[in-house]
């Protein structure tokens, strides 16, 4: 089944899927609501769907979609390859993600893949998947250094935030008005609470916590 509001899309992507005797097209709709009410009906193995459409717009129609035809298999089609986008689309149970610039060939490998039950996502998608993946470990990383930083005092964070930079202990007692040997007393300090065996481990707490 073929869900989007255009008639030259729908004509285009149809053509290109009866193209390989083994895929039908058995259902057309033009808007989010329709397509949910066509997948009951039909319970097409796969459903193209595109994501800005009147009435019900395709990311609010997926979850809905799943539930009316759980055996179906819904492949996200779009214009807009934004990150948030695609990774609701697999958030709600979609099967794939596809621009639709995609190459006819790679269309219906979608097709066939998502109706042996794999799941296809185009390489761009891919690749905005892979740096959510990045960002989020990032993000917990993050959280845990901050976390473990609730250990140290106010000077102690000062202190820390000087190692991040690089700076010696010299440099960093000239900063904050300390000498040399009170800041390799805090770096002492720090190292203890952090349970970091060096200052170039707690630097790069420093550097994860955002100091």
């Amino acid at each position: 089944m073929i869900a989007d509001d255009e008639p030259l899309i729908r004509a285009g992507i149809r053509m290109i899927l009866t193209s390989d005797q083994e895929i039908e097209v058995v259902a057309e709709a033009v808007n989010g609501r329709e397509a949910v009410d066509l997948a009951r009906a039909h319970a097409a193995d796969v459903v193209l769907l595109d994501i800005q459409m009147p009435v019900l717009e395709g990311l609010s129609a997926l979850p809905e979609l799943r539930r009316a035809a759980p055996s179906t298999r819904v492949i996200v089609l779009t214009t807009f390859g934004e990150r948030e986008n695609v990774l609701r689309a697999l958030e709600y149970g979609g099967a794939g993600f596809l621009l639709k610039d995609t190459a006819p060939a790679e269309l219906i490998r979608a097709v066939r893949a998502a109706a042996a039950g794999d799941a296809y996502l185009s390489p761009a998608a891919t690749r905005h998947v892979v740096e959510q993946l990045a960002s989020g470990r990032e993000a917990a990383r993050a959280e845990e250094a901050r976390a473990r930083l609730t250990a140290l005092s106010e000077r102690e964070r000062q202190v820390l935030a000087l190692l991040g930079e690089g700076l010696s202990n010299a440099d960093a007692g000239r900063r904050l008005h300390m000498s040399e040997a009170t800041v390799k007393t805090y770096v002492s300090r720090i190292l203890a609470k952090l349970g970091c065996e060096n200052r170039v481990q707690a630097a790069l707490l420093a550097r994860d916590a955002g100091l």
